[in-house]
């Protein structure tokens, strides 16, 4: 018997719906993206918590703390705590009869030479002692013991070399900035990235350039951080050096007005101080932005 062939079946082709061209698939595809992006919207609308501005906080702490002092000033009395008002209207009668003007310029005059020369030796100074770590390591010692002293007791014998004039004010102002700002940069510079400098080094790059694109961006924060503390220590020295010295300036009005307890006039220069305080330290947060920004950038 001869076997019979069975004979393949055709294979159904699947039924083919209408075609769709590209412009339908684009349509399609537009109008999905409108939808999920009104979805998200809407859900993004409905789960956003209400925002407010730093500055708006800035300013109900601001007006939560006059409150505050209002209400202890109710308390105690305007003659143990004046109240806003009070200090608001002897701030005006001591600017009024120049007490404050000449004083500000006289403490202005002291805070800033101090300062500024602090910044101008304590930086190269503690970029050098980081470059050279052999150098560094002899001198770190003394910093410490220098840094762990107190100023005040320099302050006799600056009298005795410098006198009772603005040039003992300033060398005391001078020696309570300069430390942190040495030791901060001392250290910002010792805490360079080991890898990236020898990276540098095997791409061929001299010291100079190692030193400039890499240890000095890594240590611009500590320098700036150095810089903040030696401000606050450099007003406060100020006032201390008006203090024992000749009596006057900002320091000068706050041993008159103590002694005679005359708390409003007191509570303006000590409001006086804090605004000279913050303005030196947004002035400094604003320079470390900028060259932040312009290392980023390869640029100062």
């Amino acid at each position: 018997m001869m076997a019979v062939k069975a004979r393949p079946q055709a294979r159904k082709s699947p039924e083919k719906g209408p075609k769709r061209s590209f412009r339908d698939d684009e349509q399609a595809g537009t109008v999905g993206a409108q939808e999920l992006a009104h979805t998200n919207s809407m859900q993004g609308a409905g789960a956003r918590p209400l925002r407010i501005s730093i500055g708006a906080w800035r300013v109900v702490v601001g007006l939560l703390l006059i409150a505050i002092w209002t209400i202890v000033a109710y308390y105690f009395g305007d003659n143990f705590i004046p109240s806003p008002i009070e200090t608001a209207r002897a701030a005006v009668r001591i600017t009024a009869d120049g007490a404050i003007p000449s004083a500000l310029g006289s403490t202005l005059i002291v805070f800033l030479a101090g300062y500024i020369l602090s910044i101008i030796v304590a930086i190269p100074l503690g970029l050098f002692m980081g470059g050279f770590r052999i150098f560094g390591a002899a001198l770190e010692p003394y910093m410490d013991a220098l840094s762990a002293m107190p100023r005040v007791s320099f302050i006799p014998l600056i009298i005795i070399f410098l006198g009772l004039g603005y040039e003992a004010k300033i060398c005391v102002v001078f020696l309570g900035a300069m430390m942190p700002i040495l030791i901060n940069t001392y250290t910002g510079v010792l805490n360079s990235d080991a890898d990236l400098i020898e990276m540098a080094r095997a791409s061929g790059a001299s010291e100079m350039q190692i030193f400039r694109m890499i240890m000095l961006p890594g240590a611009l924060p500590y320098i700036i951080a150095g810089m903040r503390v030696g401000a606050g220590l450099a007003l406060i020295n100020t006032v201390v050096a008006e203090l024992y010295t000749a009596v006057q300036g900002l320091g000068g009005l706050l041993s008159v007005y103590g002694n005679t307890f005359r708390m409003a006039p007191y509570f303006v220069v000590v409001i006086l101080l804090a605004i000279i305080g913050l303005a030196t330290m947004r002035t400094l947060k604003a320079l470390e932005r900028r060259m932040t920004r312009g290392y980023a950038r390869g640029r100062v």
